[in-house]
């Protein structure tokens, strides 16, 4: 299978990710200014009424959404109730409620600089929910979007049939690599409250804004940033569990990248020719950083025809998600070469 159907994954997302179609690049946008409307009665009135206006706009500026939201409706509501300062999972409680004139301006400001600037709503907000938890996020790294939260809930869980780690108070250590905003790092540490964990990252920019969410959530002593290509910064430390969401858009999937992926660092995006670069160095070392006991949880979104190929005899286990299927691996260290 084309690798150029990755972009469709690694910039096509959910707030727990989504298996999207190759996306087309869309339109560019006009240079004219944008006219919104003015409120007043009979016009524009309820949180209802702003996401209406906003999939109209969204639907004739030809918007790609494709980083923390589903659709166009999730990302109106998104926006609005950012702008009003309520949690999504409000938006129906309030939806019919009126905004104020000054609410209505700010809500109109943020939908003129989406459609014109192009711009994830994650970066116009500073913000990304992942498991229903906020992150911050700017243009210094790539808007979160990986199925492996959703894994960490569904399959490392003592209760669970499809646990992959039946005791979690075992891992005493996780690897995050290619941490980005740091958002899958905080998940595990939520997950394996015993654990320590060590997230990577190349960029330093990237890991900036990992400082920041590490900071919100108070886990400065249980998460150590390291700045460093993979496993390089780590000496030989071994882990538990090592969790990665790589890059993996191949070089037809970034010639073809949405003008909103454009705004999100190259870096995050390019695995190279086949988009398998970055995850063929992690599966070739992974081994000698893990525990005999350990495992390894990859997102490489489509890509696992071509993995297959390239390493005939590995019993990778494919996961599905609620909106994904066979995008991301387990392998346990006992099973890697």
């Amino acid at each position: 299978m084309g690798r150029s159907a990755q972009v469709g994954r690694r910039c096509g997302g959910a707030v727990e990710g989504i298996m999207a179609k190759k996306i087309r690049p869309p339109k560019a946008a006009k240079s004219r200014a944008v006219k919104f409307p003015k409120t007043g009665p009979g016009e524009l009135l309820t949180l209802l009424d702003f996401v209406r206006y906003a999939l109209s706009r969204f639907s004739e500026a030809e918007l790609v959404f494709a980083h923390g939201t589903t659709d166009p409706v999730a990302e109106a509501a998104f926006i609005v109730c950012e702008a009003l300062h309520l949690h999504p999972d409000q938006f129906e409680s309030f939806a019919t409620a009126r905004v104020t004139k000054a609410e209505a301006q700010k809500i109109l400001g943020l939908l003129e600089k989406r459609v014109v600037t192009r711009k994830p709503a994650a970066y116009l907000l500073n913000k990304i929910y992942m498991r229903g938890l906020p992150f911050y996020v700017d243009e210094r790294t790539i808007v979160p979007r990986s199925f492996i939260g959703e894994l960490l809930d569904s399959h490392f869980s003592g209760d669970s049939d499809a646990a992959l780690i039946d005791d979690l108070g075992s891992v005493t250590s996780v690897l995050d690599l290619c941490t980005g905003s740091g958002c899958l790092a905080i998940l595990a540490s939520q997950t394996f409250h015993n654990a320590h964990v060590d997230a990577v990252d190349i960029s330093k920019e990237a890991l900036a804004v990992a400082a920041v969410n590490v900071a919100d959530y108070g886990l400065d002593d249980r998460i150590s940033l390291h700045r460093g290509d993979l496993f390089v910064p780590l000496g030989d430390a071994k882990y538990d569990l090592i969790i990665s969401n790589p890059p993996y858009v191949d070089a037809d999937g970034m010639a073809d990248l949405p003008a909103e992926c454009r705004h999100e660092p190259k870096l995050a995006f390019d695995g190279g020719a086949d988009g398998l670069d970055v995850v063929r160095r992690i599966l070739d070392q992974a081994k000698d950083h893990l525990t005999p006991g350990g495992g390894l949880l990859c997102e490489i979104g489509r890509g696992r025809e071509m993995l297959e190929d390239a390493y005939p005899n590995l019993p990778l286990l494919w996961l599905d998600t609620e909106d994904s299927e066979a995008e991301v691996f387990w392998i346990t260290a006992a099973e890697l070469p």
